[in-house]
């Protein structure tokens, strides 16, 4: 035990940091954090980094029969309970579900989180998406990223002294730009940790997004078929892009094996991370 200790010290020495990696993860719903990002919050977890996942709104819109009171309710204790399934820490904001715009207010709530988390790394979505909760929430991230370390901006709460690295997650959309899967993180080792925290958003992976495709029937009954399912439906193949960016961090071995994976993108607004300072913050990679 003593040589592994000394080990992991060695190894944080050498990348230059000594306290545990902290990373804050912003997401519309609250269930949109763990579908792109779950399995690296897994393994951020097990290298003894802070996690916390943010819902910027209450998700109370999101369901075909539920009023919104108890939804937004029903939607909270899934977080939780996702939350608790990953060990980590969940907050969902009280902004309305669908109604979501990027005011002064909440890029201010923003602000505060990420002074408060102390991060070194910011998730959030790109901000050009079909939901305009998503876009919007992606535009106050990226509206935070610079004034994070402006003290005389949000003052009820200390400026960080440096700036995160800001990524976005992983999407499909192509305009304006497509996206560029600077990070890519294999997730074979966690992807069952993954499809559990899915799993804690009953109101969402099984009634509310197959009633919207119209494949409710489609949803299995029994939970472990449940489970598989949802593992078959909310994994992507892994794109030529992806799989360069697995053996670029991975190396040819790994990278060409890995069939599980989460990407993401850095966002130019925050600090410039080389290929060193990543494999610094994502010790998964090292």
């Amino acid at each position: 035990m003593k040589n592994f200790v000394l080990a992991l010290v060695s190894t944080a020495v050498l990348f230059g940091q000594t306290d545990p990696i902290r990373v804050i993860a912003f997401g519309a719903h609250p269930d949109d954090c763990d579908l792109r990002a779950a399995g690296t919050a897994a393994l951020f977890r097990a290298k003894g980094a802070a996690v916390k996942f943010v819902s910027v709104t209450n998700g109370d819109a999101g369901h075909q029969t539920m009023p919104k009171a108890a939804l937004a309710a029903r939607r909270l204790a899934e977080a939780k309970e996702s939350a608790r399934r990953l060990g980590i820490e969940y907050e969902v904001l009280n902004n309305h579900d669908g109604e979501l715009l990027p005011t002064l207010a909440v890029r201010e709530q923003i602000i505060r989180l990420i002074r408060q988390w102390n991060a070194d790394i910011v998730l959030a979505p790109r901000p050009n998406d079909y939901h305009p909760d998503h876009r919007y929430t992606g535009v106050l991230v990226q509206d935070a990223a610079y004034m994070v370390v402006v003290p005389h901006l949000v003052p009820d709460t200390p400026a960080l002294r440096r700036n995160p690295v800001f990524l976005y997650f992983e999407d499909n959309f192509q305009r304006p730009n497509p996206f560029r899967p600077d990070v890519a993180v294999g997730i074979d080792d966690v992807i069952d940790r993954k499809i559990e925290a899915l799993d804690a958003h009953v109101s969402q992976f099984y009634e509310w997004l197959p009633w919207v495709d119209g494949k409710l029937g489609d949803v299995p009954q029994d939970p472990t078929e449940r489970k598989a399912w949802l593992k078959r439906t909310r994994t992507a193949a892994i794109s030529p892009e992806v799989r360069q960016a697995l053996i670029r961090w991975y190396g040819p071995r790994i990278g060409n094996a890995t069939r599980y994976y989460e990407a993401f993108e850095i966002c130019e607004y925050g600090a410039h991370p080389d290929d060193a300072r990543i494999r610094q913050l994502f010790p998964m990679l090292r």
